[in-house]
């Protein structure tokens, strides 16, 4: 490897996510692919599926502690939730001070790990190696709920409609596109994941009623808050506005913000802010791509803060 640059290596990558983690380290300055483990694609060349890549890397079908003996100075999990506890502690064992960014759900609520949803919680990162990412609905909710949290009267109610990429690429109705085609599945109404990752993240209730449509990728995150006091449109507008100032990929609109324009970009769009009669009740729109900014643009994020890295290295901006 050419000195000063880092390599990462990346499980599970033969999914959706993995393949837009490679084209990020593609484009990187700094990062070189070490490796890319996928049971169903082992043998064959990663620039045959990621064209952007143009290495000569094949993907590779490791076991645990083989992922923990390559060595590489970050590892990315991109496995389903349920699956990253046994690598993790292959790397434990074997090397310890390797940097791993959990794309899954598995340690997000372990307080040793560090929760990262960078334009909420970089103040608290202080070094640590062991990142969770936050998942894709969550990433939606949190930025739409965050600069109004301490005015909120009641639990913020959270309509989400993703793109069938979000429920992964092994066949389901949630990615049927025969099934999905003119039609809205709606699914996991009460007590969904997300929902309990953002209402212990923020520390007040949300409530979150998620939604699978029959476009390829993109969330809308329709979010209806009520508030302690009256305000005006001007006013939440410039509270949302300047809570994001500065964040590079978080977008603030006046009009609320489409899910097609959102497709294959990195940042996210918050939007809308519908005021009803009396000004205690607003409706905030927000959108992102569930396979960037909901995971492999936000892994980056932190793959680069680990290593002291600006953290928008590699990533297009808006």
């Amino acid at each position: 490897m050419t000195e000063n640059r880092r390599s990462i290596g990346i499980v599970g990558a033969r999914g959706y996510t993995g393949a837009e983690l490679i084209r990020l380290v593609a484009r990187h300055p700094t990062l070189e692919l070490a490796f890319v483990s996928s049971r169903e694609f082992d043998g064959k060349q990663v620039r045959d599926h990621v064209a952007e890549f143009a290495g000569a890397l094949r993907y590779e079908n490791l076991s645990h502690e083989e992922v923990a003996h390559k060595g590489a100075d970050v590892v990315v999990l991109a496995l389903p939730n349920g699956k990253a506890g046994a690598v993790v502690a292959a790397i434990d064992a074997v090397k310890p001070d390797t940097i791993v960014v959990d794309l899954s759900a598995d340690f997000r609520f372990d307080e040793r790990w560090y929760y990262g949803l960078p334009e909420l919680t970089r103040a608290a990162y202080s070094g640590q190696r062991r990142i969770s990412n936050p998942g894709c609905y969550a990433t939606a909710m949190q930025l739409a709920i965050a600069p109004l949290k301490d005015e909120l009267a009641a639990p913020p109610a959270c309509f989400g409609v993703s793109g069938y990429s979000g429920a992964g690429s092994t066949p389901s109705d949630n990615n049927d596109p025969d099934k999905l085609r003119d039609n809205l599945i709606p699914y996991s109404l009460t007590d969904h994941l997300h929902e309990r990752e953002v209402t212990r993240q923020l520390g007040v209730p949300v409530e979150f009623m998620p939604h699978v449509a029959p476009h390829f990728r993109g969330i809308t995150m329709t979010v209806n808050l009520w508030l302690r006091r009256s305000s005006t449109r001007d006013a939440i507008r410039k509270t949302y506005a300047d809570f994001y100032a500065g964040e590079p990929l978080v977008r603030v609109l006046d009009e609320a913000p489409w899910v097609s324009a959102i497709a294959g970009r990195h940042h996210a769009e918050i939007g809308g802010f519908a005021l009803a009669p009396g000004g205690k009740r607003v409706v905030v729109v927000a959108t992102l791509d569930n396979l960037l900014k909901g995971a492999a643009t936000q892994a980056m994020q932190n793959v680069n803060r680990a290593f002291g890295f600006d953290e928008g290295e590699g990533i297009p901006r808006p």
